[in-house]
């Protein structure tokens, strides 16, 4: 049986400054587990407590266990402090029961609309910090995926392909990301079905996708646009996704996730309505 779990960014609560209206976690956890959702994602750092005993209370309240956290930091460079940060979270994510540790190259600089260039040394200084976070989370008893993202560098599929070839971590296949930068996540999980090692489902729309691609569009103007849609409203191959990577042995979770945000408190209710409309479609390909 399929695992499915949600994640606090479809409700708005995102690590960017100034992205949008935060809701609390009482009620973010509540609708999930409305949705008869089993599990969720961390959200950003301690946005659900940090606190062992305190992390397991809120869960357990709501019936949730907890898949795993993504962690957005600076793999090219300031390598110690990122490491310091890995561990941290690792054990906050050992505490609450996950399962996996969810990496993205983050540029350092605020958000996802500005991406500088590296050097070979600084992508070289990347893969070599993810290898030693792997140690970090492997002690924790976590296992590690690079999470191609929009605005980090690992985006483009020239630069998840070189990824692939110079680190032997698994990806998260997040089917938004990585057809907003170019990639087709059916076609990579065709390239490669055993680097697979987690997927966040979402749905886009390729129109506003090639606008953001092509710089005309920033990422955070193009979620206010909707550039997210419930599964089966976009331009992603959901159902094809789905069954290539359980035709290649995928047994993980599938985690809802539709980068949204939430301003001037207005829309409060779209969370819950368009996950229940993924949650739909997901359930008539499972």
């Amino acid at each position: 049986m399929a695992k499915i779990a949600g994640a606090p960014i479809s409700w708005g609560v995102c690590e960017v400054p100034g992205w949008g209206d935060v809701l609390p976690p009482e009620t973010v956890l509540s609708e999930m587990r409305e949705l008869g959702l089993a599990a969720t994602e961390l959200g950003p750092p301690d946005y659900l407590p940090a606190d062992p005993g305190a992390l397991k209370a809120l869960l357990s309240g709501h019936d949730l266990t907890l898949v795993g956290g993504f962690l957005a930091v600076t793999l090219h460079t300031d390598v110690q402090s990122t490491l310091d940060e890995a561990d941290r979270v690792a054990g906050i994510l050992k505490a609450g029961g996950a399962e996996v540790l969810v990496l993205a190259a983050a540029t350092g600089l605020d958000g996802y609309d500005d991406r500088p260039q590296l050097t070979d040394d600084e992508w070289t200084t990347l893969v070599t910090t993810c290898a030693k976070i792997r140690e970090i989370a492997a002690r924790h008893g976590l296992r590690t995926v690079l999470h191609p993202h929009v605005g980090t560098h690992v985006e483009r599929e020239a630069e998840v392909e070189r990824f692939l070839v110079d680190s032997d971590l698994q990806l998260c296949l997040d089917t938004g990301h990585l057809l907003i930068g170019g990639t087709d996540p059916v076609e990579l999980a065709r390239r490669h079905p055993d680097r697979i090692g987690h997927v966040h489902l979402k749905d886009v729309r390729a129109e506003i996708a090639a606008k953001v691609r092509g710089g005309e569009l920033s990422y955070t103007d193009a979620v206010g646009q909707g550039i997210y849609v419930p599964l089966g409203d976009g331009d992603v191959d959901v159902e094809a996704l789905v069954r290539l990577v359980q035709d290649a042995g995928y047994t993980g979770w599938f985690v809802l996730e539709q980068d949204t945000q939430l301003k001037d408190g207005g829309s409060v209710d779209k969370p819950l309505k368009d996950t229940s409309r993924s949650l739909a479609h997901l359930g008539k390909i499972l």
